[in-house]
């Protein structure tokens, strides 16, 4: 039977310190006493584990292996784009991405990043479904570390997220454009960075064009189609309803989509709606399409691959950097101008 490998996690457990410590501990890294270093290295010498080339520091010979760690991006809709981003970067660079998905669990996230130490990979990307702030795990201390659609307050981390604002301000202008200037906005109901930042998106397009913030045309629901349905059939039930819906994602569209259907208003003539998502499935199956701005899945996985690789070999633009990425106004046929 085989005996069980030692992971960084019991080093640190018989050491009696963090898996900080070892990782400076075996890597020359940190500032720790002689004593300590040296207590480490005999503990993890006791106990037969052999480092990776991360804690090792034996940075000569890579092992071209990149390990991707997500919650549940790889069972969402969109994890196909931002695998094959990220997939396609590690590819030109004759690298492998090495993927564990944690469905949202500690402890597998735990056993996941310990199992890719030990594969002696280069570097992780540390993935979120969402665009969402995050907490780096006490393992990854030390290890060269992109975030993909995360953040987190240190500037010594790259990180790479949707420009949440900026897409909401490409909706509306999208709309504006066409003549609308009573636009009503079915907004999500969760405490997150696009929440925030689509209303902010919202609020700042309209005081770009001289348009008062109107309360009565913010509404907001669970991001699914039934809720969006509902609070879009109260809008649209107001007596100066609006022309245009802008909507937070493709699911609160398909409601507004619906809303307006019990509410007898064709899609565009009557009403025209916008989305974010681009969730493709949806977007095009809706009668007329939905004009939908996408969130950049694919440009965020391939940029967190290249980012990475650029800082292991010392580039000299491998400085940190927190990107928020542009995100493109996908056309279809659910916008017109608006009814006279």
């Amino acid at each position: 039977m085989m005996s069980k490998r030692v992971g960084i996690r019991e080093v640190a457990a018989a050491a009696g310190v963090s898996v900080t410590t070892v990782s400076h501990s075996l890597s020359g890294g940190g500032q720790l006493s002689d004593a300590t270093r040296e207590r480490v290295k005999s503990v993890a010498e006791g106990l037969n584990y052999t480092p990776n080339r991360l804690a090792s520091g034996l940075r000569s010979k890579r092992s071209q292996i990149i390990g991707f760690v997500s919650d549940e991006i790889s069972t969402t809709p969109y994890a196909g784009r931002v695998l094959l981003g990220a997939q396609e970067a590690a590819a030109a660079n004759d690298q492998v991405l090495m993927i564990v998905n944690t469905n949202s669990n500690d402890r597998l996230e735990n056993r996941g990043i310990d199992a890719l130490l030990q594969h002696s990979v280069d570097g992780i990307i540390y993935a979120r479904m969402y665009h969402q702030a995050v907490q780096l795990p006490e393992a990854l201390a030390g290890v060269p570390t992109v975030l993909l659609d995360a953040y987190t307050d240190r500037l010594d981390l790259s990180s790479v997220v949707p420009d949440e604002e900026g897409a909401a301000r490409t909706a509306m202008a999208h709309l504006l454009a066409a003549g609308h200037r009573r636009i009503g906005y079915l907004g999500n109901i969760d405490d997150i960075p696009a929440t925030h930042g689509r209303l902010a998106g919202y609020r700042a397009a309209l005081a770009e064009h001289g348009i008062a913030f109107d309360e009565s045309l913010v509404t907001v629901s669970e991001s699914m189609t039934a809720p969006g349905r509902a609070a879009a059939s109260r809008m649209l039930a107001q007596p100066d309803r609006p022309t245009a819906l802008f909507c937070f994602n493709d699911r609160i569209a398909m409601g507004a989509y619906q809303a307006a259907q019990l509410a007898g208003l064709a899609i565009p003539n009557d009403l025209s709606i916008v989305s974010i998502d681009n969730f493709e499935v949806l977007a095009d199956a809706l009668l007329p399409g939905l004009t939908s701005i996408a969130l950049p899945h694919y440009e965020m996985g391939r940029w967190a691959v290249e980012r990475l690789a650029a800082e292991l070999a010392g580039e000299a633009d491998a400085a940190p950097q927190q990107i928020q990425m542009p995100c493109p106004l996908v056309l279809r046929q659910s916008v017109g101008p608006p009814p006279h």
